[in-house]
């Protein structure tokens, strides 16, 4: 089975488009399944066995969230075995996921994102690149996989877009003020090549580290959280948080449900649609501490 999940590895990478992050998840979920097995041909079990398992795993007190992501886990790995005509039928399709605990999504305020860029040093190459990224972040609401993954063929600066190729390889364009792009524009031309000097194609990554190969997630998690320890922001801030914000703020200005549903690249508007609970509880805020008689 070692080959199976190896190219179940590639299939989720390549075909799936899901981040390192997501994929390095769902290969544990799948090993931990296959070592409860313990020799038994996974190709072969049935649906009762399954359930067995299911069982299991909520004997050891996860939390909801992941007992569904273990089954949403081994499901897409019999999904690709049926994919890939190993198997005659996925034995555990029909396996109803937990129902999670609904949590409105964390975010930033205007004044909390300002705060945190104020404090990236951009006295260095590394400490401006770092700026920018979070700054993009911000104005766009990429995901963090969607921007590290940006080459030179993605944008189009003199109309103040981006081309971002997001999950299941679905592309679609983000929009950028005039302040960002002479922002992205002064580190292309005059900072990237202090990181690392290195031949441009339209391939190449737009971030890099300091030899000179494409940034990874991981350093923008790292470069966020130095800046939110430092400023002692009591808040956990990841770059999902700062997408979270963008969504927010573009729905408390008005934008169209639809319109940012496009620009976050949401399959379904229903994801989408959480934002405006954050939206409403906001307004409630506001309006508890300015309404005369509240």
């Amino acid at each position: 089975m070692n080959k199976y999940l190896n190219d179940f590895e590639k299939y989720l990478l390549y075909e799936k488009n899901f981040s390192m992050h997501t994929i390095k998840a769902y290969k544990s979920d799948v090993s931990t399944f296959l070592l409860w097995l313990n020799g038994e041909n996974p190709i072969e079990i049935t649906n009762k066995k399954f359930v067995e398992f299911l069982r299991f795993i909520q004997n050891i007190d996860y939390q909801k969230t992941t007992v569904a992501r273990k089954i949403a886990s081994i499901k897409s790995f019999y999904n690709y075995l049926y994919l890939k005509e190993k198997i005659n039928y996925n034995p555990i399709d029909n396996v109803i996921l937990p129902k999670r605990t609904k949590s409105l999504p964390k975010f930033l305020t205007t004044e909390e994102v300002e705060n945190i860029l104020r404090n990236t040093k951009i006295d260095s190459p590394s400490g401006y690149r770092n700026r920018l990224i979070l700054e993009l972040l911000w104005v766009t609401g990429m995901r963090v996989s969607e921007l590290s993954s940006l080459n030179y063929e993605n944008l189009n600066l003199e109309n103040n877009e981006i081309r971002v190729c997001g999950k299941g390889n679905k592309e679609r364009i983000v929009l950028i003020p005039d302040k960002t792009k002479e922002f992205l524009n002064n580190y292309l031309n005059n900072v990237k090549n202090l990181i690392y000097n290195t031949k441009i194609d339209a391939k190449s990554p737009i971030f890099i580290n300091n030899t000179g190969y494409r940034l990874q997630n991981q350093s923008i998690r790292k470069a966020i959280k130095q800046v939110v320890d430092k400023i002692q922001l009591p808040k956990k801030v990841t770059p999902h948080v700062f997408r979270h914000s963008f969504a927010t703020k573009m729905l408390e200005k008005g934008a169209d449900l639809r319109i940012v549903q496009e620009l976050l690249g949401h399959a379904s508007i229903a994801n989408t649609q959480i934002y405006t609970h954050v939206s409403m509880q906001r307004m409630q805020e506001v309006y508890s501490q300015a309404h005369p008689r509240a």
